[in-house]
């Protein structure tokens, strides 16, 4: 397969960076399970990547919940708050984040979380997440008017660096069908880490599709390679 040459990339965070998916399962669970539904593979392959107000609005109407968006919105938040702070990070993206900043290039995060439910999530990871140039949130930032699987985030990330590279030039990060169709949209390349669960019909449109940012050959993308 024939890949073009990248300067800049773009990381989602939620599945991709932190392990996450597994929180926001029993938390949206915790929730459903209250009307008797089950949130479930089928429900999340559709929502996963959405902004959450759009999420949550989905997910209402796909189970027939008599709840509002924003009454979903307040069941989580304290659950949330509690679990966010407790997320770990995906094997391989430290070494990744480490080694491209390390070589000079170009790294934002685009992820449809805001920013509040972020600076949760990453606590224990500063260090790691002070590493990007820049981070558009997509649950919070006024400019991104449309989620994944819109370009918007994405090409809202490439506009803010500096030098404004080419989306022909940047490639993205991502675990969910949303988000790689953003990506796909943006006219970038998409390198897919999916949940070994997500049904594999989903994972065609991505660039390249690895079981791990561990098997990331950053040679392959014109990026420098990994020192061994």
């Amino acid at each position: 397969m024939d890949f073009h040459d990248v300067t800049h990339c773009i990381f989602d965070m939620d599945g991709l960076l932190l392990d996450t998916e597994s929180i926001y399962t029993m938390a949206y669970n915790h929730v459903t399970q209250e009307y008797g539904k089950t949130y479930g593979w089928e429900h999340k392959a559709k929502i996963m990547g959405n902004k959450t107000t759009e999420a949550l609005q989905t997910l209402i109407e796909m189970l027939q919940l008599p709840i509002t968006v924003q009454s979903f919105e307040d069941k989580l938040a304290p659950i949330c708050k509690e679990v966010f702070l407790q997320c770990n990070l995906m094997p391989g993206a430290e070494k990744l984040l480490q080694h491209l900043k390390k070589n000079n290039i170009p790294i934002a995060l685009a992820t449809s979380s805001s920013e509040e439910s972020s600076d949760l999530k990453t606590q224990k990871w500063k260090h790691l997440f002070d590493l990007f140039n820049h981070k558009v949130y997509g649950g919070s930032d006024p400019e991104v008017i449309r989620g994944k699987p819109h370009p918007d985030i994405f090409l809202i990330a490439a506009k803010r660096f500096p030098d404004n590279p080419d989306p022909l030039k940047c490639l993205v990060f991502e675990d969910s069908p949303n988000g790689v169709q953003a990506g796909i949209a943006a006219k970038m390349q998409v390198i897919m880490v999916p949940d070994p669960q997500l049904p594999k019909h989903l994972t065609n449109n991505a660039t390249l599709v690895l079981e791990s940012l561990e098997d990331f050959k950053p040679e392959h993308f014109g990026l420098p390679s990994f020192i061994t």
